[in-house]
């Protein structure tokens, strides 16, 4: 049969067809039709190319795509794919065939081409590979290792546990799993919000996927087939977290010129010989700025992505010294690895993929012919990048829990730092097995917390937000589907606690102060977006991390070395004090720094200056690649450590950059009783009926009702979407004649 797009009332897309390989084409051209200027964005960042039209503000990220040779890796893993599994090669080859057949007529209705001079370029068989790792490279947040390295420089080995919680990096997300015994159905309910940086468009895409195989409803990341992280088959349905495990290693390098020429580099190894290594320049192209050389270096450990050869940088040593051929590696006595003077040695990355050629796609397509929990559990054998912490349950009452990504044996080292190359011990020995967890009193809960991942981690989120979720749904039993949303919309902070606390043994503040006490006292801690408690409370925060963050004690983390610009929100000393503030404050003692002053102080500076409610300022401020498109944002409620998890930067500002970037219930009793919503809408297209019309219902905390019967949905008529906004159809009609 010819490949059929349906569309729902919110233009999510249908598809059906008479074979896996016919949807994955279908399922290419309709996301290439839908998200165009979107897929050429994330094309484009996995090669490192995207500053050559959105500007210099990219080139960070092009320079880092560059050094750690995603596009190269994308082609291995892709080249290991067609070897092992010709068969998921094949379906991701007409998924790219689909994309490729279906840029151009995204292009012509999606104005940011236009504003950008951009032309769709080709996608490889390999690009989707390339766009995934692009999406997940620093998922574990291997950047973490060079803050941890500044901290034991900086005030030792001690300190590195007071920042320890969920810091700035990329990812988190809430999950939960109730069997049966709790539902008003019998059958199990799978629910969550995975949080990311919230984009337009939208970082995952609601899609229906129907063929003689198999038949599956869920969120698909734009640019790769199939749909991996949140599906329902119809007898089993899955969800993922991001299980916070460690799995990249980053190697301080001692390089060498051979004197055979500038291109001849070696680096000492392990066994303490000096090994060739691999070396070419690569150009990244910026639109309106001049283009900027990279050094594209790979040892035995892994690619270069910070610092290079260029010795008289690194070491502080002249052109001589290089001829020479002697060791241009980091300073070995400095632990960070610079040279008093901020600048920063070779550092290289080691991460799974590029050491195996598996981003682990084989798992994709078992997936997606899912029928019990049984089935999820063999396909996530399978799984590689990133490692995520699973739910699945079918309509049997199977259901499981556990740990699915490949995490290597090595070192504890390893796992806490920057780890010299040349010393013996840092291999890696193997892979880990992979934990399982199990369901209590009828609740699993995956919150980016401790649990069955501990054993593959370093650091973790608080536990606020798993223990908020089990106690909700500790409170009833026979749990509806649609109540689920009150869970995740849950604003309640405990981490406003120990900052509560220091406020309840003040005295002596002036009057205005102590009511703003007494108020902030009685306040239900509660991040609703028009309460005025909540909107004081994360003023005092703010007031209270500016002052740590400046206090001499800790400001000399404010000024880390000179590391590439794409990794420096790791290394941030605001957004790092203010996630950490419950630590800080809880700590028995903080060399010497007077607390209790501190919040003295922020509290007397907010009466001066009270806030008006918390949805003033915490309002949303999504990514988009282009600015341009005004937008009158909206206020939010939630915090970073509410179950409603739209993260501000205590201390940097109220604004959320990162929260639930998708809403999904998944029902086992009847797939059409599940729900979803995400924060924008279906289309890509700025104007269109459906690029921005859930923003309110994702606001409101509402719900999408799935629907997957046919004969309840609109096939599309014609090659153009019925919601391509009128003066684009208006442009394209005239220009067809």
């Amino acid at each position: 049969m010819t490949a059929e797009l349906y569309r729902d009332p919110w233009g999510v897309p249908h598809l059906r067809a008479g074979s896996a390989l016919e949807l994955a084409h279908a399922q290419g051209r309709t996301t290439a039709v839908d998200r165009a200027w979107q897929l050429e964005v994330e094309r484009h960042r996995a090669r490192g190319t995207s500053a050559a039209f959105l500007g210099a503000g990219e080139t960070s990220w092009d320079v880092f795509a560059r050094r750690a040779r995603l596009d190269d890796t994308a082609r291995r893993c892709f080249a290991t794919l067609e070897r092992r599994d010709p068969e998921t090669a094949a379906w991701v080859v007409r998924y790219v065939d689909g994309v490729n057949e279906g840029l151009a007529e995204g292009a012509r209705r999606t104005p940011e081409f236009a504003r950008t001079g951009l032309v769709p370029g080709r996608w490889e068989p390999w690009t989707p590979l390339g766009v995934w790792l692009a999406t997940h490279i620093l998922f574990a947040g291997f950047p973490a290792k060079l803050w941890r390295e500044e901290v034991v420089r900086r005030l030792g080995a001690e300190a590195v546990g007071l920042f320890a919680t969920d810091g700035p990096g990329t990812s988190g997300s809430n999950g939960w799993l109730v069997t049966g015994e709790r539902t008003a159905t019998g059958r199990p309910l799978i629910a969550g919000d995975p949080h990311r940086f919230i984009e337009e468009p939208g970082v995952y895409q609601q899609i229906h996927l129907s063929c003689p195989e198999f038949d599956v409803v869920g969120l698909a990341v734009p640019g790769v087939p199939g749909i991996a992280h949140f599906a329902h088959t119809g007898t089993v349905a899955w969800a993922i977290t991001n299980a916070m495990a460690d799995y990249q290693d980053l190697y301080r390098e001692r390089l060498r010129r051979t004197g055979n020429g500038d291109e001849d580099l070696e680096a000492l190894d392990p066994d303490g010989r000096w090994r060739a290594v691999t070396r070419h320049l690569e150009t990244v192209e910026v639109a309106g700025g001049a283009p900027v050389e990279v050094e594209v270096i790979e040892t035995a450990r892994g690619p270069v992505v910070i610092g290079g050869s260029d010795a008289d940088q690194e070491s502080g040593e002249g052109r001589e010294g290089r001829e020479s051929g002697e060791d241009r590696g980091a300073a070995p006595e400095g632990p960070e690895g610079a040279d008093g003077r901020g600048a920063v040695g070779p550092v290289s990355l080691r991460y799974p993929p590029r050491v195996t050629g598996d981003l682990g796609f084989s798992a994709l397509l078992p997936l997606l012919r899912a029928r019990e929990v049984a089935d999820v559990d063999r396909a996530f054998d399978l799984w590689a990048e990133p490692v995520n912490v699973v739910q699945a349950a079918d309509t049997a009452g199977g259901v499981l829990h556990r740990v699915a990504g490949r995490v290597p044996v090595r070192g504890q080292d390893n796992r806490t730092r920057v780890v010299a190359a040349w010393e013996p011990g840092h291999e890696w020995r193997g892979w880990h097995e992979t934990p399982y967890g199990t369901v209590e009193d009828g609740i699993a809960v995956m919150a980016n917390q401790r649990g069955p991942a501990t054993p593959l981690g370093v650091e973790f989120a608080p536990p606020h937000r798993a223990a908020r979720i089990r106690e909700l749904l500790s409170s009833r039993t026979a749990w509806p589907a649609p109540d689920m949303a009150a869970v995740h919309m849950d604003t309640h902070l405990a981490s406003a606690a120990p900052l509560l606390d220091h406020l309840a043994a003040l005295d002596g503040l002036t009057p205005p102060a102590a009511a703003l006490r007494e108020r902030l006292l009685r306040w239900d801690r509660r991040m609703e977006a028009d309460s005025t408690g909540a909107a004081a409370y994360a003023a005092v925060r703010t007031g209270v991390v500016r002052r740590l963050a400046a206090h001499p004690v800790l400001a000399v983390l404010a000024d880390p070395p000179a590391y590439p610009e794409v990794l420096r929100p790791w290394l941030a000393l605001l957004p790092r004090v203010g996630f950490a503030l419950e630590n800080l404050l809880r700590a028995e003692e903080l060399y010497g720094i007077d607390r209790a002053g501190l919040v003295r102080a922020a509290v007397e500076e907010t009466a001066a200056r009270p806030p008006g409610v918390w949805g003033d300022s915490h309002r949303l401020a999504p990514w988009r690649a282009l600015t341009g498109d005004a937008y009158e944002e909206p206020g939010l409620a939630g915090d970073h450590d509410c179950v409603l998890c739209t993260s501000a930067v205590p201390g940097v500002g109220d604004l959320s950059a990162r929260g639930p970037a998708a809403r999904y219930v998944w029902d086992l009793a009847d797939r059409d009783n599940s729900l979803w919503v995400v924060p924008f809408g279906a289309s890509g297209v700025p104007g269109s009926a459906h690029h921005r019309d859930q923003l309110p219902l994702w606001l409101r905390g509402e719900l999408v009702p799935v629907s997957t019967d046919w004969s309840r949905l609109t096939r599309e008529p014609s090659p153009v979407p019925h919601d391509t906004p009128a003066a684009v159809r208006d442009h394209e009609e005239n220009h067809d004649h």
